[in-house]
């Protein structure tokens, strides 16, 4: 009787693995390490409506994928990515939105031992509150100390453990006599499956701003290579046709050769001054009044030479 119920399990997971893929077209695989019973029934709660998450044993997934790859031959692709303690949350709105709500559920976590670290963990220092009857324990770990109004006191920050490191029975004692939580869990995004295609989760974060920076940045590239090689392009094509404006102004300012464009141009040869007078009526404000306290100066200057010739030859006593 119990391996009926368990037959009839298996092949009704594998029915719901198939239906899931086959309504939702996207999907995160998601590592679930250090994640406990309580913390993914919240993680359903909260996705609720907006994502399905799916657990399981590896081999019943690779199992009920390839027994839909008749149907859907994209989802080989999940395939190598299936390993480790691994599961789907699926979803039929916007993927960083679904992100965003998996990185909320993350809880804090005290640091056991033979758990890895994930990040560094660097005691701070403070008064830890603990009597002098520690000090032995933090001198075994090299934690410089000192007591103060009878508790113990950690002079210095103390980093403990580095990214990768095993923690220890030790480590993992400190951090809970000090209510120090380093650690925290929940469903990490480790790839995106989208309508057959499959990719990193950074790629979430890339915003409309970037992709037009780089697709105007591909296109200024593209238009240099065909100008350099003269193979005309749509990304070329403007340039060209600005290249070959110049050269037939410039044609027009050596010949009696005459239009429009040209007008303008030529009329700045024969009179530079009218391009002086341009200018200077685009010069800005501050610049006008500059020139007008200068040509008020060189007035002054010019009286008072003219009162020093006058009074030249011309004294009293002569």
């Amino acid at each position: 009787m119990v391996r009926e119920n368990k037959a009839a399990w298996k092949a009704q997971y594998f029915i719901k693995v198939v239906e899931l893929f086959d309504e939702f077209p996207k999907c995160f695989i998601v590592g679930a390490d250090n994640v406990g019973s309580k913390q993914m029934q919240n993680i359903r709660t909260s996705l609720r409506g907006l994502a399905v998450v799916l657990m399981g044993k590896n081999t019943m997934m690779r199992k009920a994928i390839r027994g839909h790859l008749e149907n859907n031959p994209q989802l080989e692709k999940l395939l190598p990515h299936i390993k480790g303690n691994v599961g789907f949350v699926f979803t039929k709105g916007d993927l960083a939105e679904v992100r965003d709500k998996l990185l909320e559920s993350k809880v804090r976590a005290p640091a056991r031992p033979g758990a890895i670290a994930p990040l560094p963990v660097i005691i701070p220092a403070q008064n830890t509150g603990l009597g002098p009857e520690k000090t032995s324990f933090f001198q075994a770990l090299s934690i410089p100390t000192k007591i103060s109004k009878g508790t113990i006191e950690i002079i210095n920050d103390v980093p403990i453990l580095k990214p990768g490191d095993k923690v220890g029975a030790s480590e993992a004692t400190l951090l809970n006599m000090l209510n120090i939580s380093p650690f925290s869990y929940g469903l990490l995004v480790s790839q995106v499956y989208d309508s057959g295609s499959i990719f990193s989760p950074e790629i979430l974060d890339i915003k409309p701003e970037d992709l037009r920076a780089k697709f105007q940045q591909g296109v200024a590239n593209l238009a240099a290579v065909c100008l350099s090689v003269g193979y005309p392009t749509i990304a070329s094509a403007p340039h060209s046709i600005a290249n070959g404006f110049k050269n037939l102004l410039a044609i027009a300012a050596t010949t009696e050769v005459e239009f429009k464009e040209a007008t303008t141009i030529k009329e700045y040869i024969k009179d530079p001054s009218k391009f002086a007078a341009a200018a200077a009526a685009s010069a800005p404000a501050g610049g006008a009044g500059g020139a007008a306290e200068k040509k008020e100066e060189a007035k002054k200057v010019e009286s008072e030479e003219e009162e020093e010739d006058d009074d030249m030859g011309f004294g009293l006593f002569d």
